[in-house]
């Protein structure tokens, strides 16, 4: 099993091993080879595709997957801009036959979207727990995107979820982690007495210090695209995430100091020399 640094092995979700805990999304790129570069840079070995046929193709005719190292990226498709169940399930199927065509090893897994509106882009909770069902039942490794509510997040994992991905705050909204508290109990329930159980926050990222706070909190991962598709230089906000989950993770391992009213000295108070007089 491959390892991260000298303090942990690698994360694990269903049958994959993931080197770097960023999940990188590949859209809204303004170019395919912009994609590309910033994928590199990131340090991500597992890359998420929106499966629905028009988005795999760009106004000139291009196919994203041409711009793909298939060889060295694990692909998770996801079903992104579906609004109920049924048509999340046919395009998780979808996803399926598309990867097991490439012979790419992602084609056992989906990433869940079942979108409530199109103002917020929140999950519908109900659609969402329909869907997981279906798709564990006929086998697929579901990585479940949900809002932060500990129920809802304890549902899908009793429904047989692999991973649940609770939104930081809407999707592309940049707005980061908007309710701490909120991950911190998703994250009590569903890792109590099964501590490896992977938990990623997905949406709502705008910039490293965001994906920072996630791994800080205990989080596992993240999965992120327009904080970095968006940003001004994707190239280096790409940079700037890979560096800024490997801090957030090293600092949640290393235990922070607890917070406390007042001062305390950082120097020692004894074997001092004493004043005068």
């Amino acid at each position: 099993m491959a390892t991260i640094g000298s303090t942990e092995t690698s994360l694990i979700l269903g049958t994959h091993h993931l080197n770097s805990r960023l999940i990188v999304g590949t859209g809204k790129y303004s170019t395919y080879e912009l994609m590309q570069e910033s994928l590199e840079v990131s340090g991500a070995d597992v890359i998420t595709v929106a499966v629905r046929r028009e988005r795999l193709i760009d106004s000139d005719g291009r196919n994203i997957l041409d711009f793909i190292d298939l060889d060295k990226y694990t692909i998770l498709p996801n079903t992104a801009g579906c609004f109920s169940a049924e048509d999340a399930v046919r395009v998780a199927r979808m996803g399926r036959e598309i990867l097991r065509g490439l012979e790419n090893p992602g084609a056992d897994w989906v990433k869940i979207e079942v979108l409530g509106d199109t103002k917020t882009l929140l999950p519908d909770p109900v659609a969402t727990l329909e869907a997981t069902k279906q798709l564990v039942d006929e086998g697929f490794s579901v990585l479940c995107y949900s809002t932060d509510d500990p129920i809802t997040a304890k549902r899908l994992k009793e429904a047989g979820a692999t991973s649940v991905m609770p939104a930081g705050s809407p999707i592309g909204s940049g707005q980061g982690i908007l309710n701490p508290n909120n991950i911190r109990i998703c994250l009590e329930y569903l890792k109590e007495n099964d501590p490896d159980y992977p938990v990623i926050v997905d949406a709502g990222v705008g910039t490293a210090s965001d994906v920072t706070i996630a791994m800080e909190l205990g989080c596992d991962g993240v999965l992120l695209n327009t904080g970095i598709a968006g940003a001004q230089d994707p190239v280096r906000m790409a940079r700037a995430m890979k560096h800024g989950i490997e801090a957030g993770r090293d600092a949640y391992l290393a235990g922070r100091i607890p917070r406390k009213l007042y001062a305390t000295a950082s120097s020692p108070e004894t074997g001092v020399i004493a004043p005068k007089g």
